[in-house]
């Protein structure tokens, strides 16, 4: 079926299609979230423990690492309309299949397919949105689509959870599912094609790391994600240990969500005019605000306004990143924003691990200043990657353009006459000529009478 929109000759952005994938965006953060919060009711009908349960959750996060760049590799010839359409549907077949498993085996299998559409997702997206829309907007269509992700993790997961809670958690997945039938439609119906040209480079990780700017974006990026799953796995013990009130924790959480949406709406104003200003001011928002939180102890007010920093900037960095690794993979930005997939996965991953060990080594009280450290470190590439991986936008090198000077003719200096006719016609040159031959008869016969 032929999209409706096409991709358009114009400069406007394709609105209809960038809101659809925003959704796409929402369900799959929606998706890999669920289990987590339906964990007690998952194991009570499946027979099985609760850590045994969150493999669930687990290893959907470990086949996206294991096959998000082989599995990129081998569908890179496929239209991006297509294959999105197409990882739309997988994922509402795994929730439905999760949703009617008999046992956790079952279960497992539907979760694993899951895990697979969704590190392809993420490998497909952005490049699909950076051929649809004009370059200098691709930064506002990146803001747009990604903000998804901040609604999923502000509304999704506990929206789907508190269905699962009242209907049973087969409910949830089968819900989600069904959502994700009417998603397929809309892609089909909405999202344009962008078919590959053949100039159009086949994805080489090999090559995309050696673009200049690759490995810093890819290493400074999930640094930042490793920090914040440092500190948001075990952010209710640093709570409670900083004598907050029991309700601060699921109130964070909504903070973080909430101004999550802000910081992305800041970076799309920002990304196409001061990408490198804005991510340095941003980095170094959230190392103060990281660095601050244990000395917020007892101060409700003082921490949540400390943690809605944090949140507007995880919101922003997503899309500064995004739109330089798109910029520094060059031909080769499929691969480049695969491999940023497969390290932010991994980022996530040793952030639990960095964080447990933080806990348990240095207390709960100092897990924001443990997770601070990556994010100052994340700086410091930032701030060398100056020429390739970050470099100024538009608007951050006006001032080196050198202003024109006028110049001003001395007060003794006669100006020139600016002669309106035509330049160059033969009867301006007979004209000018008989006006120096009537000045030079005057000057003569003057000469004569004195």
């Amino acid at each position: 079926m032929p999209s409706a929109f096409s991709v358009p000759g114009s400069r406007r952005l394709p609105l209809p299609a960038l809101l659809v994938l925003a959704t796409i965006a929402f369900t799959a953060i929606t998706t890999e979230l669920l289990p987590s919060g339906l964990l007690p009711q998952i194991s009570t009908g499946l027979g099985v423990s609760e850590p045994v349960a969150g493999y669930l959750a687990a290893a959907y996060a470990a086949v996206i690492v294991v096959t998000v760049v082989p599995a990129a590799r081998l569908l890179a010839r496929i239209p991006k309309k297509p294959l999105l359409v197409a990882l739309v549907f997988t994922f509402a077949l795994s929730n439905a299949l999760v949703g009617l498993a008999p046992d956790f085996t079952a279960a497992m299998a539907a979760r694993l397919v899951g895990g697979l559409a969704h590190g392809l997702l993420w490998t497909t997206m952005a490049p699909f949105v950076s051929r649809i829309v004009p370059a200098d907007k691709m930064g506002k269509a990146l803001a747009i689509v990604f903000s998804g992700n901040s609604l999923g993790l502000a509304i999704g997961a506990p929206v789907g959870t508190a269905l699962g809670s009242v209907l049973g958690w087969r409910a949830g997945f089968l819900f989600l599912a069904g959502f994700g039938v009417l998603l397929t439609a809309l892609a089909v119906w909405l999202l344009p094609a962008a078919q590959l040209t053949a100039s159009t480079a086949r994805p080489s990780l090999r090559k995309a790391i050696a673009q200049p700017g690759v490995k810093a974006v890819a290493t400074a990026w999930p640094l930042l994600v490793l920090a914040h799953f440092a500190l948001f796995t075990y952010i209710a013990p640093f709570l409670r240990e900083a004598a907050l009130p029991d309700y601060a924790t699921g109130l964070s959480l909504t903070v973080l969500g909430i101004s999550g949406l802000f910081g992305i709406w800041i970076a799309g104003l920002t990304v196409d005019s001061h990408p490198r200003r804005s991510l340095i001011i941003t980095t170094a928002a959230i190392a103060v605000s990281m660095f601050l939180l244990p000395f917020a102890g007892g101060n409700l007010s003082g921490a949540m306004v400390l943690m809605a920093v944090w949140g507007a900037g995880l919101g922003a960095i997503g899309i500064y990143n995004q739109t330089a690794i798109l910029r520094a993979g060059g031909e080769y930005k499929d691969a480049a924003n695969g491999l940023t997939v497969l390290t932010i996965q991994l980022g996530i991953t040793v952030g639990a691990l960095y964080g447990s060990a933080a806990l348990v080594l240095a207390g709960p009280l100092l897990v924001p200043v443990a997770a601070a450290l990556p994010v100052v470190a994340a700086l410091v590439i930032t701030l060398a990657g100056k020429k390739h991986a970050y470099p100024k936008g538009p608007r951050e090198m006006v001032w080196k353009t050198p202003r024109p000077v006028e110049t001003s003719w001395p007060a003794e200096t006669p100006r020139p006459v600016q002669i309106s006719r035509p330049a160059g016609s033969v009867r301006d040159v007979r004209d000018v000529c008989h006006e120096r031959e009537v000045r030079n008869g005057r000057q003569v016969k003057a000469d004569v009478v004195r």
